[in-house]
């Protein structure tokens, strides 16, 4: 049996938050509630005209992977409408192949 997960890759996330609304409206969560969140971390400057400005999606324990959506042959609805198409959803030994290399991604496994 294939274990699915998903890969995100923060190198190129925007912050657009789409993910974060999809996934309250697909599910009906309240504003501070989701399946996907989106952090900001910095900005700071931690060397001399380097700084640390980032956005970080993370899962969840509320994620159910869109169980419904992926049942008819859809992608997760975070993953249907990530404006910067940093997200991807499928088998993880098919995702590890895509994870740039140098890249800061990561891929969380679903049980």
């Amino acid at each position: 049996m294939a274990r699915t997960g998903m890969l995100i890759n923060y190198d190129y996330c925007t912050g657009c938050h789409s993910c974060e609304v999809a996934c309250r409206a697909e599910h009906g969560f309240a504003d501070d509630e989701g399946g996907i969140v989106v952090k900001q971390v910095g900005p700071w400057e931690y060397a001399p005209d380097l700084f640390q400005y980032a956005f970080m999606p993370i899962i969840t324990d509320q994620c159910d992977q869109c169980k419904d959506r992926v049942g008819q042959g859809k992608e997760p609805t975070c993953v249907h409408h990530c404006q910067a198409k940093v997200m991807a959803y499928g088998d993880v030994s098919t995702l590890k192949d895509e994870v740039p290399e140098g890249s800061k991604s990561v891929i969380f496994y679903f049980a």
